[in-house]
């Protein structure tokens, strides 16, 4: 598989078999599951004569080089440094090639596939044939069945399926078949209902926690242990800059309504702490029917995009425009897919494009949806994007991860800076749901779990620290042990990046964590997240007409995407490049000690302290949190 996910300490709930393990010959058996998701039942096998719509992903050229594709253009020390990809390179590099195209075809019209009814998507990524039930397990010896969840949804699908030989090698997967909905399949107890598409609705993924509302507002330095303010941040990182090529610039911030920030609360903000912003707006661009609603207010609304928009706003200064994308409708919502499908094209057919049991899907015919077409690569990419929303990664299947791992790898080479929060539970998953051995997620689980996309290698993952109590910004910070815990860990999909490695090998030599093998992921190979932290403590922050006090990773990647634009700005006004995928630069060698080393505090979960602190890069705070003067002088030496 691509990115060589791992032979991890766990045994997930579903197992993707990709040898070519003989069946009927010349058929080999392409994926199967190991177990039903929990929650699940058999109920019947499916009506022959039903229509299914088979989609083929097509195998992408170059794919398992595209880590190294990026490497190229993003470490300091490569001739190539900062050589950006057009979009078109992009779709050049990767498009399956007509041999694959061509197997394919020809195999579906040797089973009695008729031409006319065989689509190839616009990008060449999939081949679509709506089959009966009955041409479908005949091309794919296999059995279609209908599955039931306790909560009354039913799911088409199979246990196994099979393809040619000679076919394999030109198809990553077939949907639908062996893959369930995320989350739905993934938790027992509780609403575990929602697949990606709901990550905006309340309660879902990664969300801030408020402790109260603030009574007295402080604008100083002396109270920062307590209250967070943007004097704070600038004090805690030495931002002291004012942007000059705010017009070549970018930064945006994606949202996932309902989830929705009010005017109203960014203007009080503004008056109490950021004067430049009076009167000022995000610059919203509309993904798939989203809109800043107001039908819907509170703090599980409009604390996450209030806080991500007045922080992120003010830390650029009002010289500087955000991009708000806000994405979905009221009704339908969306996923990271169907962002991403908008900032690239070639992403809605990318390996067989959206996943229907994920992903929201526009035009959207409920009431009140949204009936325009699916946005589809007509939004431009912000140089830097933040997003404060995240999974768990064991609720995505690992083709769904690794389709998406890929996109964000695509990003980098555009040019793209994509920051991530790492979760606000330390080694356990979204709602303090750990994983059992069988791969189902409880909140009595035992075994650690980590979240997604911060352990995608391609993206940066952001990690919280709190100002210690008592102490003062001129003080080092520790890991965030109030109301959160600094997500991290070690992934269970995705193999160790070669640009981390040095540093993670330290940690695992000299910090080596006394758990048993049996509930993480020791084998020494798996990507470690997060890559740096940032304060996300004690922020005040205006959500419906009064000051909350908030706390999250969701104040964390905000603030760092800030700090990266500002970099950007100097390198822009030079003549420069802006900085793109940002992880092999800032573990380099000759970026040692530019972050703010963090060896103080753990992220407790799963009925452990988690994991430790430590000199250098650990799974809490990763790096560290970010030292403007020093990361602008390094960045501003590269070509």
């Amino acid at each position: 598989m691509r990115y060589s996910p791992l032979v991890s300490l766990i045994t997930l709930s579903l197992a993707f078999v990709s040898t070519a393990e003989p069946s009927l010959s010349p058929y080999s058996l392409h994926e199967k599951r190991s177990i039903l998701p929990s929650g699940w039942t058999l109920t019947r096998r499916h009506d022959t004569t039903s229509t299914i719509p088979l989609r083929f992903a097509l195998k992408q050229r170059n794919i398992d080089d595209i880590g190294k594709y990026l490497f190229e253009i993003s470490h300091p020390d490569s001739p190539d440094y900062g050589n950006h990809w057009t979009a078109g390179d992009i779709a050049r590099k990767f498009a399956p090639s007509d041999e694959t195209i061509g197997a394919v075809r020809n195999w579906l019209i040797s089973s009695g596939i008729s031409d006319e009814r065989i689509v190839v998507g616009r990008t060449k990524g999939w081949i679509q044939v709506d089959a009966t039930v009955e041409e479908a397990e005949r091309l794919m010896n296999t059995e279609y069945n209908v599955y039931t969840h306790i909560a009354g949804k039913e799911h088409i699908g199979c246990e196994a399926y099979h393809l040619p030989e000679d076919v394999q090698p030109h198809v990553d997967f077939v949907i639908p078949s062996v893959h369930f909905d995320a989350k739905l399949d993934r938790r027992s107890g509780g609403d575990s209902t929602q697949p990606a598409r709901d990550i905006g609705q309340p309660g879902v993924g990664i969300s801030p926690k408020s402790a109260g509302t603030v009574t007295e507002l402080i604008t100083e330095l002396e109270q920062c242990d307590e209250y967070i303010t943007p004097i704070c941040l600038r004090a805690l990182y030495g931002l002291v800059y004012e942007p000059v090529a705010t017009e070549s610039n970018s930064y945006g911030i994606v949202e996932y309504t309902p989830q929705a920030y009010l005017q109203s609360d960014l203007q009080m903000f503004a008056m109490n702490f950021s004067s430049d912003l009076i009167g000022k707006e995000p610059y919203m661009v509309s993904i798939d029917g989203g809109y800043a609603q107001t039908e819907c207010q509170g703090f599980d609304y409009n604390g996450e995009s209030d806080l991500d928009l007045q922080y992120g706003m003010t830390l650029v200064t009002g010289k500087q425009t955000v991009t708000l994308y806000q994405t979905g409708d009221m009704v339908e919502g969306a996923s990271f897919n169907n962002f991403l499908d908008a900032i690239d094209g070639s992403y809605c057919t990318f390996e067989g494009g959206d996943d229907y049991t994920q992903d929201a899907i526009y035009p959207d015919e409920n009431p009140g949806g949204y009936m325009g077409p699916e946005t589809c690569g007509t939004v431009k990419p912000a140089y830097v994007i933040s997003t404060s929303y995240g999974y768990n990664e064991a609720d995505l299947t690992p083709f769904y991860a690794e389709r998406q791992c890929a996109e964000y790898a695509k990003l980098g080479l555009m040019g793209v800076t994509v920051l991530y929060s790492s979760g606000d539970n330390g080694v356990a998953g979204n709602g303090g749901y750990c994983l059992n051995p069988n791969g189902t997620q409880t909140p009595d689980g035992m075994v650690f779990n980590p979240s997604f996309p911060g352990t995608c290698p391609y993206v940066t993952s952001v990690g919280a620290t709190m100002v210690k109590p008592g102490a003062t910004v001129l003080e080092p910070e520790m890991a965030c042990m109030e109301v959160i815990y600094s997500g991290g860990g070690f992934s269970n999909y995705f193999a160790m990046p070669d640009y981390q490695k040095g540093a993670v090998d330290y940690y695992l030599t000299n910090y080596y964590p006394d758990y048993p093998a049996t509930i993480w992921n020791s084998t020494g190979m798996s990507r470690g997240f997060p890559d740096i932290s940032a304060n996300g403590a004690n922020y005040v922050v205006a959500i419906d007409g009064q000051f909350e006090l908030v706390f999250g990773t969701s104040c964390s990647s905000p603030v760092s995407g800030a700090i990266f634009t500002m970099i950007n700005d100097a390198r822009l006004a030079l003549g420069k490049k802006p900085i793109g995928f940002i992880n092999p630069t800032i573990y380099s060698a000759g970026f040692a000690d530019v972050f703010n080393d963090i060896t103080e505090g753990t992220n407790p979960g799963c009925g452990t302290p988690g994991y430790n602190a430590t000199a250098g890069w650990d799974p809490v705070s990763g790096l560290g949190t970010p030292n403007f003067p020093k990361l602008l002088e390094k960045w501003l030496a590269l070509p």
